[in-house]
């Protein structure tokens, strides 16, 4: 009976540490929850980008479907949540309207760099209209200035991003490669820019 009772003891005491524990993590996740005005992983974040074709530079557009908020990115104003957030952009997220030249993008342009899955940056805001993208891709980092506009809880910020910055031109190269008579203007010359103007919005609720 001594051990019988011993174990009750004994599975009584697990089962409160267990409902401890358990309670002290519903007050943790309860503690974490922003109370910022403005939380940037609660918005309609958008990013659309165009690229450029044939020597006459026609435009392509496209975007990514997903970012992630790393760190940062809340505030009590659109500025102060968007001021030294931190992001990563799976290139998975890659959408173009074709299936067939988002695979390419993804394998024969992304998936040559020294990272093909991943995008990742921050967004450092200078004063009331210019800022700088801090921009890692393909094994390198390095600065891209943007201009932005905030018109009431939208915040909008456009950049051209050249590629060869980030030593992507072989992924010119072989996405031209693969996509050589697709790339051919009215002179016949296949042609595909290192230049790429970015479109990011974040609206907020």
């Amino acid at each position: 009976m001594k051990k019988i009772s011993a174990i009750m003891v004994m599975l009584i005491v697990a089962i409160q540490m267990t409902s401890c524990k358990s309670d002290e993590k519903k007050a943790d996740k309860k503690e974490r929850v922003s109370n910022a005005a403005f939380v940037v992983n609660k918005a309609k974040n958008t990013i659309e980008w165009t690229a450029y074709k044939f020597t006459e530079k026609t435009g392509v557009k496209g975007k990514f479907k997903k970012v992630n908020v790393t760190a940062g990115g809340e505030g009590n104003t659109v500025k102060e949540a968007i001021h030294n957030m931190e992001f990563s952009i799976p290139v998975s997220s890659v959408f173009t309207s074709n299936t067939d030249r988002d695979y390419k993008i993804k394998k024969f342009f992304f998936g040559i760099m020294e990272d093909p899955e991943l995008l990742s940056g921050k967004l450092t805001i200078e004063n009331d209209s210019i800022g700088t993208a801090t921009i890692t891709m393909n094994g390198i980092t390095e600065n891209l200035p943007f201009q932005y506009a905030i018109n009431g809880k939208e915040f909008t910020m456009f950049a051209k991003m050249d590629v060869i910055n980030w030593n992507a031109q072989s992924s010119i190269d072989s996405l031209n490669a693969i996509c050589k008579d697709l790339h051919k203007g009215l002179d016949g010359k296949s042609k595909l820019w290192s230049e790429v103007d970015l479109t990011i919005s974040s609206v907020f609720q």
